[in-house]
């Protein structure tokens, strides 16, 4: 692995971050369009795929990554457990090749297959299972996905060379496909022995279809193919290696500058495509892959630690002044879809709850006026002296999440709400969490197709970002995940869902569609089911 950078920044975690993960899978709802690979012939080896991301989260360990961008690149450096096919939702085998879930979702036995290993040349065996698992929830708030996917870990039992059975204190029904998540891709023992700063700055070695060759930060992130890989997904079309020799992540800050790239043939596939660029795509000899995406929606989510945002009243007030199609239609993608709850469409358990959230200007100001807040000269409102004024975290402002966020700014203004931006780097997410110094969250989506995405984001038991104040919606939360009766579980995620918009813990915005301009040359890159891109069955001509 090359060192030529300077010593990267820590992760930040998910929250903030996961803004465009490309997944889903068609059984919750979602597909992927924008052409096929009709008359393509049959598929060729070799040649190296370019790829131009928007940003690098600065890390190198999959496990601690929460940047889609970033995640583009290392997922195609470790394997999971278990893996789900985007085509069906249903889990498949990957390195393990079978599984036993015990009646109570607390225990769950897998089978590794024979022969895998790790890019340093160590088995993946039961031993490096455990290591794995035993060693994440140190990771903390740097790996805030995978500790949440653990969360009532007991411990892994090695049960033979090839048998691991991980134990939960608790039932932990969404454990099984949280297997099949990046987050929770196996890195060998000999890094996991390594502090979480060393994981990021020299990076990690997965037993994936590709390798880190080389590595600047805020420039590139080089892949090469690993010869002699035979154990990939059962999803995944071609057995054996990968198509690909390599591939080349560049960072290319500007979405109009990658779009024109890939538009004129400089790059073969780009991320974060944006409203305008389609135009250019549709000119030039590229399509685009689409997917909706399943978990939490792109949302404004509320400190109800602070004074103002504690007040029930200007949280609904505000939901109700947002007018969430005309944000849609006005600065997403074609096709982007106005939110009807805190969950996609697409995600297993959604209840749509439109009624509760149409945009309902004159019940904003009755809210308001009913908390005491008057009209104000200026149109911002007062109470004891002091303007209706909340301060908006953003760790996203480019493109259409900047022009979204200044327009829920205009609205909530219309009702006299000045909501002040203040923009942030990605680098300085953990410590303004720690802190709580903002009075709400922009983006705070997070994409997986399983609804316990909710309580990764709002049990108290978990990081707890929102401040919120626990109670029935822990309760709820905590139900959901302990029960294996799909009717049952969707009951208590439908009364989750009812009770974060009753109470306008976050204001949904849009369900994410993310975007992939793929040159026309290119073809079998897809999404994943649980966050990515799958470029294993991916080839050029």
């Amino acid at each position: 692995m090359t060192k030529d950078r300077p010593s990267p920044g820590r992760s930040a975690s998910s929250l903030a971050l996961m803004l465009a993960l490309v997944t889903t899978s068609s059984a919750c709802g979602g597909a992927a369009s924008g052409g096929a690979d009709a008359g393509s012939g049959p598929p060729v080896s070799g040649g190296t795929l370019s790829f131009a991301v928007a940003t690098d989260a600065g890390c190198l360990d999959p496990q601690q990554v929460g940047s889609s961008d970033t995640l583009y690149a290392l997922r195609q450096t470790v394997d999971s457990l278990t893996d789900q096919d985007p085509a069906t939702g249903r889990i498949v085998p990957w390195l393990a090749r079978s599984w036993e879930v015990g009646d109570d979702a607390r225990s769950f036995t897998f089978h590794l297959r024979p022969g895998a290993t790790f890019s340093d040349g160590t088995p993946v065996d039961a031993a490096a299972v455990k290591k794995n698992f035993d060693a994440i929830p140190d990771l903390g708030g740097l790996a805030i996905l995978a500790q949440g996917y653990l969360d009532g870990y007991r411990g892994t039992r090695v049960v033979d060379e090839l048998t691991a059975e991980v134990v939960f204190d608790r039932p932990n029904a969404q454990f099984l496909q949280a297997t099949s998540t990046p987050g929770l891709g196996l890195v060998s023992p000999a890094d996991v022995a390594k502090s979480p700063e060393e994981r990021c700055a020299d990076g990690v070695h997965g037993s994936g279809p590709f390798t880190v060759s080389g590595y600047r930060q805020n420039q590139s992130l080089t892949l090469e193919r690993r010869a002699g890989y035979s154990w990939g997904s059962a999803a995944w079309k071609k057995k054996g290696a990968a198509y690909l020799d390599g591939v080349k992540f560049t960072v290319v800050a500007e979405s109009g500058v990658r779009a024109g790239s890939l538009g004129s043939g400089q790059v073969d596939a780009i991320g974060g495509v944006r409203r305008q660029d389609e135009g250019v795509l549709r000119r030039g000899n590229a399509r685009v892959v689409r997917r909706a995406n399943p978990g939490v929606v792109f949302n404004l989510g509320f400190n109800n630690g602070r004074p103002l945002t504690r007040d029930a009243r200007v949280r609904q007030a505000a939901q109700a002044a947002v007018d969430r199609a005309e944000i849609a239609a006005a600065v997403f993608p074609t096709g982007t879809r106005a939110a009807t709850s805190v969950l996609s469409r697409t995600t297993p358990g959604y209840t749509d709850l439109s009624a509760g959230l149409a945009h309902d200007p004159a019940r904003a100001a009755s809210l308001l006026t009913e908390a005491g807040w008057t009209e104000g000269g200026d149109g911002i409102r007062r109470k004891d002296g002091r303007k209706l004024s909340l301060t908006v975290v953003s760790f996203s402002n480019a493109g259409a999440y900047g022009s979204a966020l200044e327009l829920v700014q205009q609205q909530l203004k219309d009702v006299g709400i000045e909501l002040v931006i203040k923009q942030l780097q990605v680098t300085q997410f953990p410590e303004t969490i720690k802190t709580g110094d903002y009075d709400a969250l922009w983006g705070g989506d997070l994409t997986r197709a399983d609804p316990d995405a909710l309580r990764t984001l709002y049990s108290t038991h978990q990081v707890n970002s929102y401040r919120l104040p626990g109670g029935e919606l822990d309760t709820l939360l905590d139900r959901q995940a302990a029960t294996t009766d799909t009717a049952e579980r969707d009951e208590l995620v439908a009364r989750a869902q009812r009770l974060i918009v009753r109470q306008a813990y976050v204001v949904p915005i849009v369900d994410q569609e993310a975007l992939i301009g793929v040159s026309r040359h290119v073809h079998g890159l897809t999404p994943g089911a649980s966050g990515g891109i799958r470029l294993h069955d991916t080839w050029k001509r």
